[in-house]
């Protein structure tokens, strides 16, 4: 699903040079779900931007479901991020003035689907995630948890391959925290390739495999970690996180 091979990425201004990834590689199989750890400022974000068509590499290869997106250009890499990326962000990005139902409808209005197939993409998506009852209801009138349901069902009714999550807990509490991550497991369930950013290692230890980055690299795989209810794997994941 995704594949990155020797990528780099570095930031020039007239004074110096900030190499925010280097000799990076990572190979993310279709269907897997994959968490990414590691300190601030190792090169997380740059990653998933990357990862997301958002932002261009300096160097190396990435291939996106077979696709070398290297000297796209901003229309085919916009096409292809339309067709096969969903993203969720930490902050719920809803528009305050619109209803569940329209929230979910803003990028599929983008995309061009007829009003007929966009009604059963927004429907489906909010069942999903446990909310086609409220799609009238407007974000404010929600809890944190269920705003971010919102923002996953926004993401899902674009049928994408790949997911992008970055921090998608970070603004919620604890019970909250695993509410959503048990929708992102049963979503993974389904068939979609889960790629999420956490500084929660509670988190971390619950998916298929664990990717850790330091200094613009990875460091560390992990696949397969025990049980979240494992104690000494939650202080070692902690470890390694801080």
């Amino acid at each position: 699903m995704l594949r990155m091979n020797n990528l780099s990425k570095v930031y020039r201004t007239h004074m110096i040079e900030t190499h925010a990834l280097r000799g990076f590689e990572i190979h993310v199989k279709e269907g897997e779900f994959v968490t990414v750890t590691g300190p601030s400022g190792s090169g997380k974000t740059t990653f998933l931007n990357i990862a997301g068509l958002l932002e261009e590499f300096t160097g190396g290869d990435y291939l996106l479901d077979g696709v070398n997106v290297k000297g796209m250009d901003d229309n085919a890499r916009s096409r292809l991020r339309n067709e096969k990326l969903g993203f969720i962000f930490q902050g719920f990005n809803l528009i305050p003035d619109l209803s569940l139902f329209d929230n979910v409808d803003v990028p599929l209005r983008y995309r061009g689907f007829n009003a007929a197939e966009r009604k059963e993409r927004i429907e489906d998506a909010l069942s999903q995630v446990g909310l086609a009852s409220r799609m009238k209801h407007y974000p404010a009138e929600l809890s944190g948890g269920q705003q971010q349901r919102v923002a996953i069902a926004r993401a899902l009714a674009g049928s994408p391959k790949l997911l992008l999550a970055d921090e998608p807990t970070g603004n919620l509490d604890t019970q909250m925290a695993r509410s959503v991550m048990e929708l992102l497991e049963d979503i993974n369930a389904r068939g979609t390739t889960i790629l999420m950013v956490t500084h929660d290692p509670e988190l971390a230890v619950r998916a298929q495999r664990n990717v850790h980055i330091i200094d613009g690299q990875v460091s560390d795989l992990v696949r397969k970690t025990p049980s979240l209810f494992d104690a000494n794997a939650v202080h070692t994941a902690a470890a390694a996180a801080s």
